[in-house]
């Protein structure tokens, strides 16, 4: 919350994006209360209604003006630009985007310079608490899916987000790709989760191009629901990976399109290292803003699960789910091609300590407190 008042104070509009039930509702049904303004949900048809003529709804608006699920109405980003550009504005916009692609293009190209965009991404280590840390990794972090009374509670009700998603958010925003085709394609990037990707194996797999794959990803990574992590080259004498890491960004959707139903399932399952690796980037990005963020690889085997590069910083995060990590050959290498101030060990145990020169073990729990050294 503090991030975006702060980005309201600096900026006329600011961007909430994130994909649906993350809690952006919430957040700001709570910034606005004690504050005069205007509270408008796109998917109500009396709030849409109303905006037949935004220009004469929104001009006379005072203080902080909120409107829900904005990609609805596309149109009003040219609007918003102009009562952004009006001096000294007497409202200030809060704009919420649920799993839009679309969101972010308008926005960037329509109101550049005047909005600030910000993430979120669901509960994060700090907000769900140490008690929770485990649920937080099986469940993830969508509020009702952390919350559910039980691990089959929420387990169906992921199952319930996926289906909606594929069947009502993505014809939504005007994409005419099959349900059945998507879900296909989402769940095998489940199974290739924490992998670099490759073109043309999925597209041998799903009997379709490599462009036409490749248009699911970037799909899926608009909508919030995956990510690409981009490959760091360094100027080494060494063949480097060029392609980038996919994930399934929340831990809980992941586990739902493998059936795994809760923590037991999990730590016996084929995916639970690479579960772990991105839950806890997903962790270490959160905690840290979502700062320049890349993982790095050579064709010779040494690896980077994470480099973050913060307040002129090089920092490096290895991703291990066993209980005593061991000090690697791949480490080393890593410290010292690219130069890292430290490198942190992250595991799910309870115990962090010292591993190496400039390198720590850091236990899932302590991880809140060792990115607050960071900043």
């Amino acid at each position: 919350m503090a991030a975006v008042r702060a980005a309201l104070r600096s900026y006329p509009v600011v961007a909430l994006h994130g994909p649906r039930q993350s809690g952006k509702t919430t957040l700001a049904r709570a910034l606005a209360k004690g504050r005069a303004g205007l509270y408008l949900d796109l998917e109500d048809p009396a709030d849409l209604g109303r905006l037949a003529y935004p220009m004469g709804v929104l001009r006379d608006a005072r203080g902080l003006v909120i409107i829900d699920e904005i990609q609805r109405l596309p149109g009003l980003f040219p609007i918003l630009r102009v009562l952004a550009d009006r001096p000294r504005p007497p409202a200030r916009f809060l704009i919420l985007g649920s799993a839009s692609p679309d969101l972010v293009k308008r926005a960037s190209e329509t109101l550049a310079g005047r909005v600030a965009h910000l993430d979120l991404g669901g509960f994060d280590l700090v907000e769900a608490g140490p008690s929770r840390t485990g649920a937080l990794w099986n469940r993830g972090g969508l509020p009702r899916s952390l919350l559910a009374r039980s691990d089959e509670e929420s387990f169906a009700w992921r199952r319930n987000y996926v289906l909606d998603f594929l069947r009502r958010d993505i014809p939504q925003l005007g994409i005419t790709i099959p349900a059945a085709a998507l879900e296909r394609f989402w769940t095998m990037l489940a199974h290739y989760h924490g992998g670099v990707w490759n073109g043309a194996e999925f597209a041998r797999s799903l009997g379709t191009s490599e462009p036409t794959a490749r248009k699911y990803l970037d799909l899926l990574t608009g909508a919030y629901v995956a990510r690409q992590l981009q490959p760091w080259q360094e100027n080494l004498a060494k063949r480097q990976v060029k392609s980038p890491k996919v994930y399934v960004r929340d831990s809980g959707l992941l586990h739902a399109l493998l059936s795994v139903h809760n923590r037991h399932e999990l730590l016996g399952h084929v995916k639970c290292g690479g579960s772990w690796e991105g839950f806890a980037v997903e962790q270490v990005l959160a905690l840290l803003g979502y700062p320049s963020a890349f993982f790095w690889a050579t064709h010779q085997g040494a690896e980077l699960d994470l480099l973050v590069f913060h307040r002129g910083k090089r920092y490096g995060f290895e991703m291990k789910v066993a209980d005593a990590p061991a000090f690697t050959k791949s480490m080393g290498i890593a410290m010292d091609n690219l130069k890292l101030s430290r490198l942190f060990v992250v595991h799910p145990g309870t115990k962090s300590w010292n591993l190496a020169a400039s390198c720590e073990v850091v236990a899932v729990r302590d991880l809140p407190a060792t990115v607050r050294t960071l900043r």
